[in-house]
């Protein structure tokens, strides 16, 4: 993330209702920085959209204040505060060629054509679509109309790009060659980008920091791999990325590290990243691929004995599902070597894990 301490976008208590008693948006605090891309992750109705429809001026906060480079913005129209937009459906007239759709803005910013003209091209070649200028959308795939969006949403050169959900309507591969590109051209351009998803893979993949949205509040605030490797709570642990939890109760704790006693199962060495205190119940949070396949006896703070359920072959890795701990759905992942596509539902097994894997988190 650029350093910088002077906040280019700021949300200050920022708060929104559409009834007038459910707060879709809660005490929103959050600062962004200048050539920053910052991607909103979070469930349906967690709040995010919400918020970034806030920041392009479609929605008027219910209390508090964005500001933009120091100064508010909360009474000015979207078309005055200077942000290119891109959306899931591309928003693309259909009836303009690619080249007249990005002259759009350029001429409602009245420019003339000497400088319309090389924007364009410069917009069209960011994009590799060069030789499609003369095309309507109609007559383009799903990729490259999300490219042209792209184009169109950066050739005036705004001062921040906002995207909801742009990939969304794409097939995997396709989707997955954009999350590259987008984050390319915010590399090469400096724009300061924020982009609102609920797919945690492709915030991990494009982001400099990502905020983690739930019930209108803001659960952790984050580079992607502070995330993935330190998450403050279970909701989060849970849903960057793949996390089993074990449901327990805090029986001692030492400095860094808590005892957790599983009912049925025994005791779990474990960090106290967010626990209460001894007696306490708590959540904790384990990494399928953290896990190791009969360890020897002693080997690691944490053996157990568990039981194969079910095996996937995922080619670079097998994800088996076993019983232990009282619970029949946790997950290991192992690389794929010798002995480990030998797995079999039913067989008996141990599995272990470092305590300092192992997360006790709260409920």
């Amino acid at each position: 993330m650029p350093g910088t301490n002077t906040a280019f976008v700021r949300f200050s208590d920022v708060q929104k209702t559409y009834d007038g008693e459910t707060l879709v948006v809660k005490n929103l605090n959050l600062d962004i920085a200048r050539g920053e891309f910052l991607t909103m992750l979070g469930p349906s109705g967690s709040g995010k959209t919400t918020t970034l429809m806030m920041l392009a001026g479609f929605e008027v906060p219910t209390r508090g204040s964005i500001l933009l480079e120091g100064r508010s913005i909360d009474a000015m129209p979207p078309h005055k505060r200077d942000i290119g937009m891109v959306f899931q459906n591309y928003a693309l007239f259909p009836h303009m060629t690619v080249e007249e759709n990005l002259a759009f803005p350029l001429k409602v910013r009245k420019l003339g054509k000497a400088e319309i003209e090389p924007r364009i091209k410069r917009a069209l070649d960011m994009v590799r679509l060069a030789a499609y200028g003369g095309r309507r959308p109609g007559q383009l795939s799903g990729g490259q109309q999300q490219r042209v969006a792209l184009a169109r949403a950066l050739v005036f050169d705004p001062k921040l790009v906002l995207m909801d959900e742009p990939l969304g309507a794409l097939d995997k591969q396709l989707r997955e060659q954009m999350q590259l590109e987008i984050k390319h051209i915010h590399e090469d351009l400096g724009v300061t980008l924020v982009y609102v998803t609920h797919d945690q893979g492709e915030a991990l993949t494009m982001s400099d920091r990502i905020a983690v949205f739930n019930d209108g509040v803001i659960q952790q605030l984050a580079a992607p791999a502070e995330l993935y490797e330190h998450p403050q709570s279970a909701f989060v642990a849970q849903f960057i990325g793949e996390s089993n939890q074990l449901h327990g109760k805090v029986v001692a704790i030492n400095g860094t590290t808590c005892k957790v006693e599983i009912p049925g199962a025994g005791n779990v060495q474990a960090l106290a990243i967010n626990v209460e205190a001894v007696g306490r119940p708590t959540v904790l949070s384990l990494r399928p691929e953290r896990v190791k396949l009969n360890p020897a006896p002693g080997a690691l703070p944490n053996i157990f004995s568990a039981r194969v359920a079910e095996v996937i072959y995922l080619g670079d890795h097998v994800r088996a599902c076993v019983s232990v701990c009282g619970h029949d759905d946790f997950v290991i992942k192992l690389p794929n070597s010798e002995g480990v596509v030998q797995l079999e539902p039913g067989t008996a097994i141990s599995i272990g894990w470092k305590t300092e894997d192992c997360r006790a988190l709260d409920t």
